[in-house]
């Protein structure tokens, strides 16, 4: 099998996982919807690190999970993301990104901007009506991360490498 990047997310809690792919289903665009809801913390890691990766993450997984929140609504141009506000998950992400720093690429090496989309590749007022009616309900709340996962990249759905969970 041909090497493939490797994508690292933050793990959902199992309720806040469903509420999320829930709206992904209702508002991505089904004939584009390869995924299920995730919270993507680097989109493109060298294979040759995988060994090393997958270390890394235990490591950050000897830690409590996370505080997070749902925190507003993002508009994308052509889809609609809801905002994660976790100082914690930041850490952690910055931990990784410094010692990985050689290895990424310029779109994971910039900031980063802590999000679910769940609407994406659409025409930019439909994207503006949806983010119009989901900030009219919208209320933040509190959101669970339970662990870090990798997986492969291989142009379809994820292949699932591994996955941590927080211990602390």
């Amino acid at each position: 099998m041909t090497a493939a990047p490797i994508i690292v997310t933050a793990r959902l809690g199992d309720a806040d996982f469903a509420w999320l792919d829930e709206q992904r289903s209702a508002y991505f665009p089904a004939e584009r919807n390869q995924l299920r809801a995730h919270l993507t913390m680097f989109h493109h890691l060298p294979p040759s690190i995988e060994r090393e990766l997958m270390t890394a993450l235990k490591d950050e997984a000897r830690d409590p999970a996370p505080r997070a929140r749902l925190a507003g609504l993002i508009n994308l141009g052509g889809g609609v993301a809801y905002r994660i506000d976790s100082d914690d998950l930041a850490a952690i992400r910055a931990r990784l990104a410094d010692r990985f720093a050689g290895c990424l690429t310029p779109q994971d090496a910039a900031g980063w901007r802590e999000h679910v989309t769940i609407q994406n590749k659409v025409p930019p007022a439909e994207a503006r009506k949806l983010l119009a009616t989901l900030e009219a309900e919208f209320q933040p709340r509190p959101l669970a991360i339970t662990g870090l996962s990798a997986y492969w990249y291989r142009g379809g759905p994820w292949e699932a490498i591994g996955s941590v969970r927080f211990r602390g």
